[in-house]
């Protein structure tokens, strides 16, 4: 097991540390370690881009051809009638 040693930390933070813990019915340094594993739990997945995650989100719903990637393309305003 690793060991850390924080240094400078306010006197007000380790209150609160100790006073979370006792809410939570462990020691301070209990408290800590499960901090700490949560910070880094979901950071173990890479991040997925926007589209992929979008196809995923619609994927089984039954469209069954590719779409057309719009890389390259102009991007034109929308034209209302009224204008």
């Amino acid at each position: 097991m690793a060991q850390v040693i924080v240094r400078k930390l306010e006197e007000t933070v380790k209150r609160k540390l100790k006073q979370r813990a006792a809410r939570h019915g462990h020691s301070m340094e209990q408290e800590i370690r499960d901090i700490l594993r949560n910070a880094v739990k979901h950071d173990e997945r890479p991040g997925k881009g926007l589209g992929t995650e979008i196809a995923e989100l619609f994927k089984g719903i039954g469209l069954e051809e590719p779409i057309q990637e719009l890389r390259g393309y102009p991007v034109q305003p929308f034209k209302f009638d009224d204008e």
